[in-house]
């Protein structure tokens, strides 16, 4: 049974009064997508946050996390059939959320997959604290980010394999730029996403991260780790070229926001465990120019 047009309303302004609160480094339903996907890909948003939200609960134990979120895999199954799961009037707002979530998969024909993969590498939160290799850190990113850029591709009604390939490694970009940013909070809340290889090849200790000034070893490691960034930003050039209309700008402020940090990153490296490298709004007129001169950047890294 699908959901009444009172219903929906109330579910994707939910969507996007989450999304709203939660505005981050890089857009969420901004006003560069189409108007019609917005609310869409604010309940892609919600989805995940509440998602996220329970991953990280601090006040739950391990088991009865990963029980929340089995419970809210299943809730989504269920929206997809048009379950909203209680009377409109009862809802509440996770229940908005899945309702509003499982319009929109309908409405695109979205895999069912991408969701579970999306759940799963939260679900990976809850257990797995430290990264082998890199081969881990890019599983990790395949379904912690790469869904979020092919359900976005396909709202927009793209279904192609080298769209997909290259909006994944603009994710995966995004992804390890937000690891580096949030290094020092990671590491303290016991959380470590630079792959061991890379610490044990620079001769880097986690007990040198309690040290100040940050390890030569480190500096090292994390302008490594910069490196393999920049790599998958300069792969992801690619899908924000060939797609068209608004979301064309969208996914270019996205990758300009993502390589503004990620060089901000860079020239503060020995300062990442104490300090957040951020986008603010000093950062909007650099923006709207390197998106106006974009063409003649083409093929190089964006420095400033």
């Amino acid at each position: 049974m699908s959901p009444s047009s009172e219903l929906l309303p109330r579910a994707y302004a939910a969507c996007q009064a989450l999304a709203r609160s939660h505005y981050e480094n890089f857009p969420v339903a901004s006003h560069l997508l189409p108007a019609p996907m917005r609310p869409h890909v604010a309940a892609l948003y919600a989805f995940a946050r509440v998602a996220d939200d329970i991953a990280d609960e601090g006040q739950a134990g391990q088991a009865e996390r990963r029980a929340q979120l089995h419970a809210w895999k299943e809730r989504i199954h269920r929206a997809v059939e048009g379950d909203a799961g209680a009377s409109a009037s009862a809802l509440d707002r996770d229940s908005l959320i899945a309702c509003a979530l499982g319009h929109s998969i309908r409405s695109f024909d979205l895999p069912l997959s991408l969701f579970d993969d999306l759940l799963s590498a939260f679900d990976q939160d809850t257990m797995t604290t430290r990264y082998t290799c890199w081969a881990d850190v890019f599983d990790y990113c395949r379904r912690s980010a790469n869904p979020v850029g092919r359900l976005v591709l396909r709202m927009a009604g793209y279904r192609d394999d080298r769209l997909d390939r290259s909006s994944d490694a603009l994710c995966t970009a995004l992804q390890l730029t937000n690891f580096w940013q949030d290094l020092g909070r990671d590491w303290r809340a016991g959380r470590l996403y630079v792959p061991a290889e890379e610490q044990f090849a620079a001769g880097a200790t986690e007990a040198q991260l309690a040290t100040r000034p940050m390890a030569d070893a480190w500096v090292r490691v994390l302008g490594r780790c910069l490196e393999v960034t920049r790599a998958q930003f300069d792969a992801g050039r690619f899908v924000c070229d060939r797609v068209g209309g608004r979301l064309r700008w969208e996914l270019r402020a996205t990758w300009l926001g993502g390589m503004r940090t990620l060089d901000r990153a860079n020239r503060q490296r020995a300062q990442l465990i104490d300090e957040r490298p951020r986008l603010g709004a000093v950062d909007v007129p650099w923006l709207l120019w390197q998106m106006a001169r974009w063409r003649t950047a083409a093929g190089h890294s964006v420095q400033g």
